[in-house]
């Protein structure tokens, strides 16, 4: 671990950089009219995360990696369907770069009830600003030495099968934290709290310890796992590892991670320098981050083209607040081409052929459609939701 003088050394630059820029960043937030930005300014990007976010929440777990094996498997259709310069919805760390680059939209959100995953979201952000490929992304990820012969056309297997021969460095840890930090609060002059300070160092931790075997259940503060133990490898539930998410295919054998190919890469990059990939902390049945995202979007006569919720909706029925987050739902701008991208299983009532090792499926559920049942008394279940025709 990093000393506790060099952390001091770092609050305090970090701190002082704050102070010299909050100035700058005062000013109230203008009304947004017109077209869907094609860049999003420094200061402009930070005052949405700060006016459309909620105070945090609890979950469960932390989820810095997702445990959908087969979440891929809808990429084509979405490919397909695909509408460019729409917004896209999202929710959880990074597996929503893979569903953004397929569908191709001009902005992006990702609400998540967690803090934690805002922080994870910045720690990304950093990294794909400051790394020049694949390889270089993948060594600061994980503070490892890159390996000698990677270059921008090895295939993604090439990389991890390369860094899977590699040990941490506590140096490059070191460094590369303190770079993300100075890159995300004096170059991007972002007004990170003390608690996102420290929240991005614990997260990256985490990846540095675990590197590309780090899996859902790898995190400290994760029911299925600790830290110091259980989450190495493939775990609990056989849940994948980072490595296993990267190399996954979409059912058909083609790879279509954000690492597949330095191309994925160098577009998902291009979308963070323009800052159009927005954090927010948000609950989705809560009164305020979904309706103002929504409101967001439609001053700019915009539409979303996909919301990704994972499982989110089983959680929402187990605590009774399932009504609340499809009102919300009904707020957003939709048509008939707007669809969801919900994680299944056969047991909550799926009815359809499980795509993964743990029965699970991926599948698409147009928006429109479930507001009207919703508003028609015809969902009243989770049952209701996953046993739907999709």
């Amino acid at each position: 671990m990093m000393s506790t003088t060099w952390r001091r050394g770092l609050w305090t630059a970090v701190v002082a950089a704050l102070l010299g820029l909050s100035a700058l960043l005062g000013a109230p937030l203008l009304r947004p009219a017109g077209p869907l930005p094609e860049q999003l300014g420094n200061e402009a990007f930070w005052r949405l995360v700060e006016t459309l976010s909620e105070p945090g929440g609890y979950f469960q777990s932390e989820n810095l990696v997702s445990n959908e094996h087969t979440f891929q498997y809808v990429v084509p259709a979405l490919e397909k369907a695909a509408q460019p310069g729409r917004v896209y919805l999202g929710v959880a760390p990074d597996q929503n770069f893979t569903y953004i680059l397929a569908l191709k939209p001009q902005l992006a959100f990702i609400i998540d009830i967690r803090r934690g995953n805002l922080q994870t979201q910045l720690m990304y952000k950093a990294l794909f600003e400051l790394s020049d490929d694949r390889a270089d992304f993948v060594s600061r990820l994980f503070a490892r030495p890159r390996p000698e012969g990677l270059t921008t056309f090895s295939t993604v297997d090439d990389i991890f099968m390369s860094y899977a021969r590699t040990m941490s460095d506590a140096q490059m840890q070191a460094a590369t934290l303190s770079e993300m930090l100075m890159h995300l609060t004096v170059t991007r002059g972002f007004r990170l709290v003390p608690e996102d300070l420290t929240g991005i160092e614990d997260i990256y931790d985490q990846f540095v310890r675990f590197g590309p075997s780090i899996t859902y259940s790898s995190s400290s503060s994760n029911r299925f796992g600790t830290r110091s133990g259980f989450g190495r490898g493939r775990g609990r539930n056989n849940f994948p590892t980072y490595a296993d998410l990267m190399r996954q295919n979409d059912g058909a054998g083609v790879q279509r991670s954000y690492l597949a190919s330095e191309q994925q890469f160098r577009a998902l990059k291009a979308m963070e320098e323009r800052n159009l990939i927005v954090p927010v902390v948000g609950d989705f049945a809560g009164p305020k981050a979904i309706r103002a995202v929504g409101r967001y979007i439609r001053d700019h006569d915009a539409v979303v083209g996909a919301f990704y919720t994972s499982n989110v909706e089983q959680y929402l029925f187990r605590n009774g607040v399932w009504r609340d987050f499809y009102a919300n739902l009904a707020e957003l701008p939709v048509d008939e081409r707007t669809v969801i991208i919900r994680s299944v299983a056969p047991r909550d009532g799926y009815l359809g052929v499980p795509q993964g090792p743990d029965g699970r499926a991926n599948v698409l559920d147009p928006i429109a459609a479930l507001v009207r049942d919703f508003r028609a008394g015809r969902v009243q279940s989770y049952y209701d939701v996953t046993s739907r025709v999709y």
